[in-house]
């Protein structure tokens, strides 16, 4: 499996135009004939095209320098110098691509096959032949090819999920996950097992499916990048339903009851739209000394937050129908109703 890698920065170069030509007729019997230089050809532009079969932006680690080709020279005999090679980038769907100097979004990327022009080439130059005129039949100048364009972007990949999972470290959000999804991400009981965002497809019968993002536990200040939280809050960020993860055991970190406030505000704090599309608190862990007590008080903090509450055992599988049907339910809504796409273009 690659590494996954969420941002890059590369620097992408257009081709210079090519050189027109200067150039005479020079025919058996026409000793002077007119100009018949040629244009040079355009140079090559630098796309960014979507790639549905990637997953991560690491080869751009690696490599960070992109040039297209130049145009080729006119030639004799009107004949129009090649045009220069375009380049094609692939990246993964989910994309922003952003313009390093002026720190402006280019374009956002969540269509498969998506192709954008980054760069545009230099045009090639006009050949001698264009410039004759009555009163100068034989001019001996041509234009020269325009000069490639250059450009640093920042590469940052958005997974396109459409519920998203937000808890503290060992909340139980991977076990949830691979419980209620194909996705297998790596489970420990331990904070910080989850370095790297996952993605699971539910299947709920027939044709019916929703995606389902589990992102590296987030911790107080997260929306300041403190843990790195800000990177992971960006994986969710497309997300139409978002889902807050508790640990219910009594071993919990920060405990249970202080949970949902601390995460609440730091979606708030990171974007405003994160917090509002909250639905349901999870309360993981109930079959690990989860006390009535601390249920019944999640329960109340729920109530109060006007959000459902379920919980559940994922590795006894307690509880996972009823929140299945709930997240199915959310889900269609935000297609039916809201037109879910509308957060692919955030």
């Amino acid at each position: 499996m690659a590494k996954f890698v969420d941002q890059a920065e590369i620097e992408v170069s257009s081709g210079k135009g090519g050189a027109g030509c200067v150039s005479f007729r020079r025919e058996k019997y026409i000793p002077k004939g007119g100009p018949d230089g040629g244009d040079g050809g355009k140079g090559g532009d630098v796309y960014i095209i979507t790639d549905p079969n990637l997953q991560t932006l690491l080869d751009y680690q690696y490599k960070r320098h992109f040039r297209a080709e130049n145009g080729k020279p006119g030639g004799s005999r009107n004949k129009h110098g090649r045009d220069g090679k375009d380049i094609l980038i692939p990246v993964p769907q989910g994309t922003v691509v952003i313009d390093v100097q002026t720190e402006e979004l280019i374009v956002d990327l969540v269509t498969s096959n998506h192709k954008f022009l980054v760069v545009s080439g230099g045009r090639g130059g006009k050949g001698n032949a264009h410039f004759a005129t009555s009163t100068h039949q034989t001019p001996r100048f041509s234009q020269p090819g325009e000069s490639g364009n250059t450009k640093k972007i920042k590469l940052e990949l958005k997974l396109l999920a459409d519920i998203g999972l937000v808890g503290f470290p060992n909340a139980g959000k991977s076990t949830l996950i691979s419980s209620i999804s194909a996705s297998k991400p790596k489970i420990a009981n331990y904070p910080f097992t989850t370095l790297v965002p996952n993605l699971g497809v539910v299947s709920r019968g027939g044709n019916r499916s929703f995606v389902v993002a589990d992102i590296p536990g987030i911790i107080e200040g997260s929306h300041e990048g403190r843990g790195l939280g800000d990177q992971f809050l960006r994986h969710i960020e497309r997300s139409a339903v978002v889902l807050l993860v508790v640990d219910l055991s009594e071993y919990a970190m920060p405990p249970a009851s202080k949970a949902p406030e601390v995460l609440m505000n730091e979606l708030r704090a990171y974007d405003i739209s994160l917090a509002n599309r909250v639905k349901a608190i999870i309360g993981t862990k109930c079959d690990l000394l989860a006390s009535d007590e601390i249920i019944a008080t999640i329960k109340a903090i729920s109530a109060g937050l006007n959000l459902t509450f379920f919980p559940v055992s994922a590795v006894q599988r307690n509880g996972l129908k009823e929140l299945l049907d709930f997240m199915e339910s959310e889900f269609l809504k935000t297609k039916d109703h809201e037109n879910r796409d509308i957060w692919r273009d955030i």
